[in-house]
């Protein structure tokens, strides 16, 4: 039951983001805004849907009646809403400027506020993070190592992606 309700969550949550994201883009093209790294969004979005489709077929599979461990772990959890608190953060610093696409507006300076004061891409840690810990709140392991690794590899690519948009 708690998993049906963190999964429909999970997914409203990131149905949440695109729209939130879809709205900022059409903002970042009324001011002029480039779009970069267009080979490796659709791989993007690829992977976050199998990570919902695996985290679904793992638990659907795993048999908790020999499970000596609880079906969730309460401390995961919280680190997870914890996460989402972070992300919220990184959101509102960025403002109009937040997407799940690489834009770029010559005229406006790179925002230096919120947890960008501290380190170059926060979104991206807590993301590695998400992924790693969301399949482990419920002990689906396997989930949890093929796309950490997965999630690495994208990221690798989209951090070089983003770079060079940023000119950083």
């Amino acid at each position: 039951m708690i998993f049906s309700f963190f999964i429909l969550f999970l997914i409203l949550l990131r149905i949440g983001e695109l729209f939130l994201s879809r709205k900022n883009e059409q903002w970042l093209l009324q001011h002029g805004a480039i779009e970069y790294g267009q080979k490796h969004y659709p791989f993007i979005v690829g992977l976050h849907v199998l990570f919902i489709i695996s985290l679904i077929v793992e638990y659907s599979i795993i048999d908790y009646s020999i499970a000596a461990t609880m079906r969730y772990s309460i401390r995961l959890l919280i680190l997870f809403f914890v996460l989402m608190a972070l992300k919220a953060w990184v959101i509102l610093s960025l403002g109009k400027f937040w997407n799940t696409k690489i834009y770029r507006v010559n005229r406006f300076p790179l925002i230096r506020r919120g947890p960008y004061r501290y380190v170059k891409h926060p979104n991206y840690i807590i993301v590695i993070a998400e992924i790693a810990i969301i399949p482990l709140i419920f002990h689906l392991y396997y989930t949890a190592v093929i796309f950490t690794l997965l999630n690495g590899l994208m990221l690798a690519w989209r951090i070089k992606e983003e770079n060079k948009a940023l000119n950083l």
